[in-house]
């Protein structure tokens, strides 16, 4: 398995929702639409779920697809989220390209649903929280 990831996300500035973010080395900005009372100066939580879950699809097929050395050109994931009373609803949508055949194709469909994200999302991880102290 590979290393832990880290993150720091601390609220940042005047603005409600407006945190900085580091997260190994990349440091950017969150923050919520205006609509949900922030200054959309950076994604929401949930629009960072989303990109992770297009992204690490497209990660995997790659990776399985190279490994197979299949004819796999281009693959491009489309992720719509609703959030509603009931819970959460990921649509995903994949365009792969390339001289594959059906069965190829439909491997990779299979292979998309085993994406670590993916797994994720269905509720394959703990969470344990904790306080600390302020630092001084």
């Amino acid at each position: 398995m590979s290393q832990p990831t880290k993150g720091r996300i601390t609220e940042a500035g005047t603005d409600r929702f407006y945190n900085a973010v580091s997260v190994d080395g990349h440091d950017f900005a969150m923050d919520e639409p205006t609509e949900m009372g922030g200054t959309d100066q950076g994604p929401s939580p949930f629009a960072l779920v989303v990109a992770a879950l297009g992204a690490c699809t497209n990660m995997t097929l790659r990776m399985y697809a190279d490994m197979k050395q299949w004819p796999l050109d281009q693959v491009q994931t489309e992720v719509v989220h609703t959030p509603s009373k009931e819970g959460h609803h990921f649509l995903r949508s994949i365009t792969l390209e390339g001289a594959l055949d059906a069965s190829q194709r439909l491997r990779l469909l299979e292979i998309a649903n085993k994406c670590p994200v993916h797994k994720l999302l269905e509720g394959q991880a703990t969470v344990e929280s904790s306080l600390t102290e302020e630092a001084s």
